[in-house]
């Protein structure tokens, strides 16, 4: 994925999720070969990702990102996802 669908994945869903004065958290997550994930919180609980090619890009990419902050998997940031029941769903259907 290109640095620019990247940052337009992100500003979509900023968009969608974000509140004023709420930046969205973003936590870089490595996954190995495949590169790296953006996971995205919003001020709404809501959750997203972006894949990325390498930790290095998805730093830059949450850094030049307008209303997101750079996030761990706090209290804080736990807290804030609402996880809903399709979501449930899915993953549940990952696992088998």
């Amino acid at each position: 994925m290109s640095d620019h669908t990247t940052q337009k994945r992100i500003a979509e869903f900023v968009k969608a999720h974000g509140k004023p004065g709420t930046p969205v958290r973003a936590v870089v997550e490595p996954i190995g070969r495949a590169g790296a994930r953006i996971v995205l919180v919003g001020a709404d609980g809501a959750m997203g990702d972006v894949m990325v090619k390498d930790v290095e890009s998805a730093t830059k990419a949450v850094e030049a990102a307008d209303d997101v902050e750079q996030a761990e998997w706090d209290r804080e940031t736990t807290a804030a996802t609402k996880i809903g029941p399709a979501h449930r769903r899915k993953m549940a259907t990952m696992q088998s």
